[in-house]
């Protein structure tokens, strides 16, 4: 079996997605996701420039020395860009795979551990009432775990907070939006915002929360012992990351789980948080780690030291990054739980999958492969539409992490 094809096809169906097909000499194709939010079209380059004349002529089931060759072969490793796009390689090799075997991606890398996949939810509103509604909502739905955010009294474009029910995309125009923070006026919020929702809903859900790196390490600790007897499954992104000492402070002061890695893009980025134990859960995503072969370096090195995974699950990664991400949550053995962000109508019909939900649980199904196509008429129909995630200033004017 040799590549013939591999094409890259951009649409944007409610927001921009990338997605990456590769074909055959025995007319068996396979998809993956190449999605950077707001630099969508940076990757569609990599892609097209430097990637596509390479995989030409190649075999398919040679996986793991196609990833080494793009890997090792790019003198210029790692960073968003590159790894979203050995990403996509990737996730289409390991589609080919399952469809050639007839059996879907979880087989082939072991079998399932589990029967389904613990998904959480997003639940956000203006303030705390609203809030509480949709967290009851998501619990209506089936959900056992919900994350809460909440817009911020006096905090204009609180993080978190979507345009309407069940979708949150901030990417929201073709130059970033700026939105104001108040680190004081946070800390003195949440803590409310979680007592209210524990003594309507009770202990029974599990609670999460993402801080998006909004905070230093010592204002994070403070956060995370306020919180503490509200009992969260998990602290997101309490700080920013580049400096993973800066989670050693943190972790000495609480012990509300620490989560952190939607941004990173290697095994490397994370080694020191896991083998110094400063996370309880790694965030890594299937399409910006280097696919299913990058997220098994990182949940194997994080298996050694008890770390779960709680991988990224965005809007921004289309249905073909969620169905590659079930059928490795199915199979890796130190699993915790999965994001999941609903897709629009418009996404889901563009992007046809097998992965279902039921009682707080996903399964990616058992079609050969991830268990997801795309309907390129229908993607045609929906073209770019330049777009950018919002940025953050303080009260003062100081340019901030968003």
């Amino acid at each position: 079996m040799k590549i013939t094809s591999a094409r890259v096809i951009v649409t944007s169906p409610g927001r921009n997605f990338v997605t990456l097909k590769i074909e055959t000499d025995q007319g068996i194709s396979g998809i993956g996701d190449a999605t950077l939010n707001g630099r969508e079209m940076a990757v569609v380059s990599y892609l097209e420039d430097h990637l596509v004349p390479l995989l030409l002529g190649r075999d398919p089931h040679r996986i793991e020395d196609i990833w080494q060759l793009l890997y090792r072969g790019a003198y210029w490793r790692r960073g968003p860009v590159t790894m979203s796009a050995i990403s996509a390689v990737d996730m289409a090799l390991w589609d080919i795979k399952g469809k050639v075997a007839g059996l879907p991606v979880y087989q082939l890398l072991g079998g399932a551990s589990r029967d389904g996949v613990l998904v959480y939810g997003h639940a956000n509103g203006p303030d705390i009432d609203e809030t509480i509604d949709e967290v009851g909502r998501y619990i209506e739905l089936g959900y056992r775990a919900i994350r809460v955010q909440s817009g911020i009294p006096g905090v204009k474009g609180a993080y978190g907070v979507g345009r309407g029910q069940m979708y949150y995309e901030p990417a929201d125009s073709a130059l970033p939006t700026e939105t104001r923070w108040d680190t004081a006026a946070y800390l003195n919020f949440a803590p409310k915002l979680f007592e209210k929702v524990r003594e309507t809903h009770g202990f029974d859900i599990e609670l999460l929360h993402d801080v998006h790196h909004r905070l230093t390490p010592i204002e994070a600790a403070k956060l995370g012992k306020s919180l503490e007897q509200f009992r969260l499954f998990w602290m997101e992104d309490c700080t920013p990351v580049e400096n993973p000492q800066a989670f050693r402070l943190v972790r000495k002061h609480t012990v509300t789980p620490l989560a952190v890695g939607e941004i990173f893009n290697s095994v490397h980025d994370c080694r020191e948080l896991i083998e110094n134990q400063l996370i309880d859960y790694i965030r890594a995503t299937v399409v910006h780690a280097g696919g299913i072969t990058g997220l098994k370096q990182i949940s194997s090195l994080a298996a050694l030291y008890q770390v779960r995974t709680g991988c990224h699950g965005a809007t921004d990664l289309s249905p073909v990054c969620m169905a590659a991400a079930l059928n490795f949550d199915l199979w890796v053995p130190n699993f915790g739980i999965q994001e999941y962000m609903r897709h629009t109508e418009e996404t889901n019909e563009v992007f046809p999958h097998s992965y279902s939900f039921a009682d707080g649980y996903l399964h990616p199904g058992d079609s050969p492969g991830l268990g997801v196509e795309i309907d390129e008429d229908l993607a045609a129909k929906y073209p770019y539409e330049p777009r950018q995630l919002p940025v953050a200033r303080l009260a003062d004017g100081t340019m901030w992490n968003w």
